[in-house]
């Protein structure tokens, strides 16, 4: 056995000591990344719910209960909203970078909630029921549906 083969108490406490600074500093990045990237979603969210409540002047946190309180979920995805896994209305995640509400309307806040209020008065073959929704509460509804992201 050559004496660079002979294993050296010193060198293998080195090398241990290494290793465990470096899986360190490894988890600490790791953590660090997923601390930075929590916090741009959480930031991410909180600008598209400031922008939502300035376009419409609703507040998000009562139009996610509205959809609920309507059963809006019997007939539409809503991300965000228990049991909201309808399939016979479009997803409504994402509305905000649609062009058309309902296929016919601009979509602008005033449309969305006309069209939430009286679903027939925009276009009558509509599958869509009055659900009894006031104008107030669809612009609270519309808040929320616009701070999503998808």
């Amino acid at each position: 056995m050559a004496p660079d083969d002979i294993p050296h108490p010193a060198r293998t406490a080195a090398t241990r000591r290494g290793a465990v600074i470096l899986s360190s500093m490894l988890v600490a990045i790791v953590i660090a990344t997923v601390g930075v990237y929590i916090y741009q979603q959480l930031r991410q969210n909180l600008e598209l719910k400031q922008a939502a409540v300035a376009v419409t002047g609703g507040d998000p946190t009562m139009g996610r209960l509205y959809l609920a309180r309507f059963g809006c979920g019997g007939c539409h995805a809503i991300p965000g909203v228990d049991a909201a896994t309808g399939q016979v209305g479009p997803e409504l995640g994402g509305i905000a970078r649609r062009v058309y509400i309902a296929g016919v309307l601009t979509n602008t806040t005033d449309n969305l909630i006309r069209f939430m209020v009286d679903p027939k008065s925009v276009d009558d073959k509509t599958a869509m029921p009055k659900t009894g929704i006031t104008a107030e509460q669809a612009r609270d509804v519309a808040a929320y549906l616009y701070s999503l992201r998808e």
